[in-house]
């Protein structure tokens, strides 16, 4: 009897043995089915999140190429600007000094005319003062100039 009620108390725990494993499995396998469940739903947020990152990204990107082409355009007008500038400072400058120039130009041969009308004056007075000195001293340069010009 003894071995009876040991085959019946093997057999027993060889059923809760199963029902047990069944039980685990289904345990198992129902908590495999939350993890992808949870894994699927958090790739989904992940997926979700990355879009709108990118997108508020590609919202920043373009916003800050209006702001480069802005500042482009600005700076480019300054130069321009600064350009137009500095040529009319530099033209005036230019111009100053030229007309500066040109007034000293004028007095130098305003200077030297008066200077040549001065020396002609005084000639022609020592040449009514003293006749034959002016005679005499024209031809002695007369002879120099006939010397000068046989010797080229």
């Amino acid at each position: 009897m003894e071995t009876r009620s040991q085959l019946a108390g093997a057999s027993q725990l060889k059923d809760n043995s199963r029902n047990s494993n069944e039980a685990t499995g289904a345990a198992i396998s129902d908590s495999i089915a939350r993890g992808k469940d949870t894994v699927g739903a958090a790739a989904k947020d992940a997926m979700s999140s990355a879009g709108s990152d990118l997108q508020s990204l590609q919202a920043d990107l373009n916003g800050l190429k209006e702001t480069v082409t802005k500042f482009m355009s600005e700076a480019a007008g300054q130069a321009a600007k600064t350009a137009r500038e500095v040529s009319s400072q530099v033209t005036s400058r230019v111009s100053d000094v030229a007309g500066d120039l040109a007034d000293r130009g004028s007095a130098i041969a305003s200077t030297a005319t008066d200077q040549a009308k001065t020396f002609a004056s005084e000639l022609e007075s020592m040449a009514r003062r003293n006749p034959i000195g002016a005679i005499a001293g024209a031809v002695l340069v007369g002879v120099l100039i006939g010397a000068l010009g046989r010797r080229s």
